[in-house]
């Protein structure tokens, strides 16, 4: 969850540091901090509570100065947010600080044990006992940073990315990794450190992505060096990394989410471009090439995501059972990674995940591979430790996503399920080829339809303001719909904290119906299909009970603009593609909602982008 950054080399690292916790302060912004060794081997730390912004005001008048640098932006695990519980921490001796995104499960034996040896500890933190850990080895046993960092990782319990400076050695950075991602940027003569690519690609796109068990030591001078816990040298794998510095920054918009919600008929575009070819008639992806036995042989289908990613699954369900003819299951990683599933050699499990780092999802993905399932990755982040995990997958190509609230790649997400359940239906032969062509050619239209949808912006907006007052809000939809609705409500919830529940519209009067009155807005996905009468029927029952009914629509559609309260207009499009389109409208909703309630829409309270700790 935490946001790691480090610099060796011949710049001065402050600035660097700082500008990388900025473009990860979406992993965490509860506190942050800077280590630096200056040239008279002084190694200073500050912290802050709060955010990136107040840690530079706090640095204004402070000697920042070095060559060498580890930073850290923090999302609160063990120890409230504070000066205090930040990172950087320091050993007892002041000689070693260390940054940690993680959790040391078993923190609380090692550091009664450190105290029992009379180590003093000042902070509530599970990190701060890594950190004595290594001093009392190094001294005890007489050994160098590395050795004893080795040493200590050998003793730990949990997961952690780690970097570690000595203040008598300020040309070396020790950094490791075990279930939290760090990558490794090489430039010329100079070496960065960041929890994701974000912070170092405007230096450098050659990158190291550090494999689970590995130690990275950043030397001065000397070439990248990679060694296991147990000191075997490891090979690099030098990746080059593409992503565009635009696409991490704001480009003339208020909020990153705003801009990823515009972005995605960009997006989708990327996301289809040589998978759907130019006259939309076929879908070609390369892991059903490659893979074809294992995917089409599979007797069943389970899907393992969190938040977000759970919700598209959902839909990839409908789609992937209607097309494919094959069972699906959908399971909160969360769950299916502490129960004893039954998962055999004939199942594939899809791993969803924008991050590619998701603790739950990954965890899923090794308990799944153990019991002989075939894993197909769908995730954003290049390179990342699921891609790594699973046998084959598909990448969603919508570049980086920074508001915490997931939107583009949400749509990524469903596009890539769709592409799937496409290209094995018409492998399978369980498509008839009219419906097939007709629903490839929807799809290549999306990114258009998406355009027209993104026009509703403004009448979106004045609609928030009228709602802004809720405590609640009810969102309904059936089918294909359904998820949308959950989606929809998670995307309120997130960033606006209005309380919002999304529920199937014929459940509603299995209990919901008992909270609807003049007080509570209801948003109903009610796109004329095959569900349109039944819907039409919840929304009649919702405005008996003085419930305001926000509903969305296909264009033309006179008879629910004479009932609903407001209504948002959709283009026309093939059920099995509404979420695509729908979804469009309540992002928007959640945006303008939290935005006149005064929210920090792109770092909403208590949340982080990446959810790599339990």
């Amino acid at each position: 969850m935490c946001g790691i950054v480090g610099y060796l080399g011949n710049r001065e690292a402050f600035p660097v540091l700082i500008k990388g916790l900025r473009r990860l302060e979406y992993r965490g912004y509860d506190s942050a901090g800077v280590a630096l060794i200056n040239d008279d081997q002084q190694l200073n730390v500050y912290k802050t509570k709060g955010k990136v912004d107040n840690l530079t005001e706090y640095c204004s008048d402070k000697n920042v100065t070095g060559t060498i640098g580890i930073a850290h932006t923090r999302w609160a695990t063990h120890g409230e947010p504070s000066s205090r519980n930040a990172h950087p921490h320091f050993s007892q001796s002041h000689n070693l600080a260390i940054i940690h995104n993680g959790i040391i499960e078993n923190f609380a034996d090692i550091k009664q044990k450190l105290m029992e040896k009379g180590v003093k500890f000042q902070s509530d933190t599970d990190t701060e006992v890594l950190v004595q850990l290594v001093e009392y080895i190094m001294v005890k046993k007489n050994l160098d940073l590395l050795e004893a960092v080795q040493v200590a990782l050998y003793q730990v319990i949990g997961a952690y990315a780690i970097a570690i400076i000595d203040k008598r050695d300020p040309d070396q950075i020790i950094a490791a990794r075990k279930q939290s991602p760090l990558v490794v940027g090489i430039g010329e003569n100079e070496f960065f450190l960041g929890s994701d690519a974000s912070p170092i690609i405007e230096y450098t796109d050659k990158v190291v992505y550090l494999e689970d068990g590995n130690i990275a030591v950043l030397r001065r001078g000397e070439d990248l060096k990679v060694v296991s816990i147990l000191g075997e040298e490891q090979a690099l794998a030098v990746k080059t990394v593409d992503i565009d510095l635009g696409q991490i920054e704001k480009g003339g918009y208020p909020h990153f989410m705003l801009k990823e919600i515009f972005e995605q008929p960009e997006c989708l575009t990327n996301c289809m471009r040589g998978r759907v070819n130019v006259e939309a008639s076929h879908v070609t992806l390369s892991a059903l090439i490659d893979y074809r036995r294992q995917l089409l042989s599979a007797k069943r289908i389970v899907i393992v995501a969190c938040g977000t990613s759970w919700h598209a699954g959902l839909i990839g369900k409908q789609i992937l059972e209607s097309l494919c003819r094959i069972p699906v299951e959908v399971e909160y990683a969360s769950e299916f990674r502490y129960r004893n599933p039954v998962v055999s050699k004939d199942d594939v499990v899809i791993a969803i995940s924008q991050s590619g780092e998701t603790a739950d999802t990954l965890a899923a993905v090794q308990l799944a591979k153990e019991k002989g399932a075939f894993i197909y990755g769908v995730c954003n982040a290049i390179g990342s430790s699921i891609p790594r995990a699973t046998d084959t997958g598909t990448y969603i190509h919508v570049g980086p996503e920074i508001g915490v609230a997931s939107t583009k790649a949400f749509t990524g997400q469903v596009t890539v399920l769709t592409m799937i359940a496409l290209a094995m239906a018409e492998a399978k032969g369980t498509i008839d080829r009219q419906e097939y062509l007709h629903i490839v050619k929807g799809l290549s239209e999306i990114p258009a339809k998406i355009e027209e949808v993104l026009k509703v912006n403004e009448k979106v907006a004045d609609l928030a303001r009228t709602f802004t007052y809720a405590h609640n809000f009810l969102y309904l939809g059936r089918g294909y719909s359904y998820p949308v609705a959950l989606e929809g409500a998670l995307k309120l919830k997130e960033i606006s904290y209005i309380h919002a529940e999304g529920y199937p519209a014929a459940e509603m009067k299995h209990g919901p119906i008992a909270l609807i009155d003049s007080d509570m807005p209801v948003v109903v996905i009610a796109t004329h299909n095959a569900m349109y009468e039944k819907v039409l029927n919840n929304i009649q029952e919702i405005k008996a009970r003085q419930g305001r009914v926000i509903a969305l629509v296909t264009k033309g559609d006179g008879t629910i603009a004479k009932i609903a309260d407001e209504v948002i207009e959709l283009p026309e499009v093939m059920e099995c593609l509404e979420p695509l389109v729908a979804t469009i409208p309540l992002q928007l909703l959640a945006y303008h909602v939290a935005v006149c309630k005064g929210k920090n829409v792109d770092q909403p309270r208590n949340l982080a982008k990446s959810v790599t700790v339990e």
